[in-house]
């Protein structure tokens, strides 16, 4: 499997076989500019949607995909998808709604996209999203959890791989936090251009990896 972080929470991710699925794209120049990051010209066979905001809905996405959004299982071009209803604030989506998080099983590997999680777990909320090694978490906090949040979340999921999205940029201008506010004395890998890993790869112990925005 191999993961391409075009920023936000956008990425592509591609199966062994070749299919390729699109989280969250965004809308290039959305909220008055605050999303400076290029257009997605990739192609993609599926698109995961977690909710309804210019920064995570763009469908004008080459290659016909098929757009998956809300709760519920699913089998999309042999790839298992469920989605489970969180929400984007702490108020139980009054103030920003409800945000889906999905877990997809591609090459033997779950791998879980929090969209804009607003909020911290519980144990049953855990047991809802079911297992996860590759963890995609939102960071930069002001519209999603934090980076102290995000730690008791991964504390919580015990993924394999964590790699941080949903932080300010020079192409994200929204007033998150940047990187550093997570990264600080942690220990990180970092990756320009693609992230491979198989899952008889996947580290024993809980590591993280920074992907560089792409786009």
């Amino acid at each position: 499997m191999k993961i391409k972080f075009f920023g936000h929470a956008s990425f592509l991710i591609t199966s062994e076989n070749g299919v390729r699925i699109i989280t969250d794209p965004y809308k290039p120049g959305c909220f008055d500019g605050g999303i400076k990051y290029d257009k997605i010209t990739e192609e993609a066979d599926i698109v995961t949607i977690s909710h309804e905001h210019d920064d995570h809905n763009e469908t004008d996405i080459n290659g016909a995909p098929v757009f998956v959004r809300g709760a519920g299982a699913q089998d999309v071009k042999g790839i298992k998808i469920k989605g489970v209803e969180f929400f984007h604030d702490e108020s139980g989506g009054k103030e920003r709604g409800k945000n889906t998080v999905f877990n997809m099983e591609i090459d033997g590997m779950n791998v879980v996209h929090l969209g804009d999680l607003g909020h911290k777990l519980s144990s049953g909320d855990v047991d809802k999203i079911g297992n996860v090694d590759v963890l995609l978490v939102p960071v930069g906090g002001y519209f999603t959890i934090d980076a102290a949040a995000a730690d008791e979340v991964i504390a919580l999921l015990k993924p394999k791989v964590v790699i941080p999205m949903h932080f300010k940029t020079e192409k994200c201008g929204f007033p998150i936090a940047g990187i550093d506010d997570y990264i600080k004395d942690k220990e990180v890998k970092r990756v320009d251009g693609e992230f491979e890993i198989k899952k008889e790869d996947l580290p024993i112990d809980t590591s993280i990896y920074l992907l560089n925005p792409t786009k």
